[in-house]
């Protein structure tokens, strides 16, 4: 599979490398500001564009490509070219893709910033089916997530908070595209994270006013590996680039040198 990854590597002193994988809609270039951020701080640091997404190969059979199978094995492909283990960092559905990585493979880190939690993301269908039931009607009938996002209102609504102005939105919505629905029935039911195959050290990010999963999904998610969440306040779903995605970044470089990484 040929995938795209966007690299960001200066001056190495830090023992291990970084792979963040993105989320739904997204690909690698939603992690503009943590690439950077974190090379510039001694982390050779990656991000993968999932197959169909960004550059990668596979996007005319998005509808039903697998996050559990095809997603997860595009992880361990970049993994295994990465001179030592990496650290990794998930975002949403990116989070879900890492869980299930772990399960069978194993990581010097993890941190899942605003996952689908490990309960699955039914809840969040729920929700949104509520607040937009035609939007929802309409991803079903066609087998197309997309249009759960297919306009800058609702891009905005569900991924940041009123902080991101209207441009940056705009910036963001034009690079967004089309998801696998496979992922959704996969993430809703058909195979759930099993936290209890991971061994790999995990800390779990949540954003105080995320639209797209709940605290308390954040905190169960963060129960389930034995941890504790991270509450972020005055922060929505899209954690990295969000206004203060700084803070977020300060508090991984932190967490990570708490352990010598």
């Amino acid at each position: 599979m040929q995938l795209e990854v966007i690299s960001h590597v200066e001056t190495v002193t830090r023992p291990n490398p970084i792979l963040f994988v993105h989320g739904a809609w997204h690909a690698a270039w939603c992690w503009e500001n943590f690439l950077p951020y974190f090379a510039e701080r001694g982390y050779a640091s990656y991000a993968v564009s999932l197959r169909g997404h960004g550059a990668s190969e596979g996007r005319n059979g998005i509808r039903w490509h697998s996050a559990s199978r095809g997603y997860v094995a595009d992880l361990a492909q970049v993994a295994r070219t990465l001179d030592k283990p990496p650290i990794l960092v998930g975002h949403s559905m990116g989070g879900y893709v890492v869980q299930k990585y772990l399960e069978t493979h194993s990581a010097k880190a993890a941190i899942l910033l605003a996952t689908i939690p490990a309960s699955g993301i039914f809840n969040f269908v729920m929700r949104y089916a509520g607040r937009h039931p035609w939007k929802f009607l309409k991803s079903l009938l066609f087998l197309n997530p997309w249009h759960m996002v297919e306009t800058p209102a609702l891009t905005h609504e569900s991924f940041f908070s009123p902080k991101v102005t209207a441009e940056e939105n705009l910036r963001h919505f034009a690079r967004l595209q089309s998801e696998s629905f496979k992922m959704v029935l996969e993430t809703m039911v058909l195979d759930l994270p099993r936290p209890e195959k991971v061994n790999t050290p995990m800390q779990v990010f949540a954003a105080a006013n995320d639209r797209v999963f709940s605290i308390e999904e954040q905190q169960s998610t963060a129960r389930a590996y034995g941890i504790d969440a991270e509450l972020f306040h005055d922060m929505a779903h899209d954690m990295m680039l969000e206004p203060n995605w700084r803070q977020v970044a300060d508090r991984i470089r932190n967490w990570l040198q708490e352990r010598e990484l």
